[in-house]
């Protein structure tokens, strides 16, 4: 029979696997989050531009399109703020799930250590008796 350690290696492996997948969809996400800041950055700083230039409009219905053309902005940047709020959230979750799986892999390599230190005293423990029994066999004891 396989030692524990050995059998356990696969458990480490899939653990391994899990944890770099979880690192790489953190990362992910937080790209997801940046992007969507930065359009809600982008949003906010045309808006303030093109309320800026407005003030110099000549007609009625110029100033019913600008009015109207800035209310579609607005409700872009109210859309932006949500999906920054959504982006926040998996990015949460994200970390959490690369959490778990990180703890996961450490608790696996954990009880691998653990086996393999059982294992060499095992080793050590039957080489001794090894030794002892040929100890015996070499000198036997003499009676008195």
């Amino acid at each position: 029979m396989k030692p524990r350690s050995v059998r356990l290696a696969p458990a480490a492996d899939h653990a391994r696997e899990k944890r770099e997948t979880a690192a790489q969809r953190l990362a992910e996400q937080q790209e997801r989050l940046r992007a969507a800041e930065h359009q809600l950055s982008e949003l906010r700083r045309y808006r303030a531009e093109y309320a800026l230039d407005g003030a110099a409009a000549v007609s009625v219905s110029a100033l019913l399109n600008r009015q109207q053309f800035v209310e579609r902005i607005d409700r872009a940047i109210g859309q932006q703020l949500l999906d920054v709020e959504r982006q926040r959230r998996l990015l949460e979750q994200a970390g959490a799930n690369w959490r778990a799986a990180h703890a996961r892999e450490r608790a696996l390599e954990s009880v691998i250590g653990q086996a393999r230190e059982q294992e060499r005293k095992s080793e050590e423990r039957r080489e001794q008796n090894d030794i002892d029994e040929r100890m015996q066999h070499r000198n036997p004891r003499r009676r008195s």
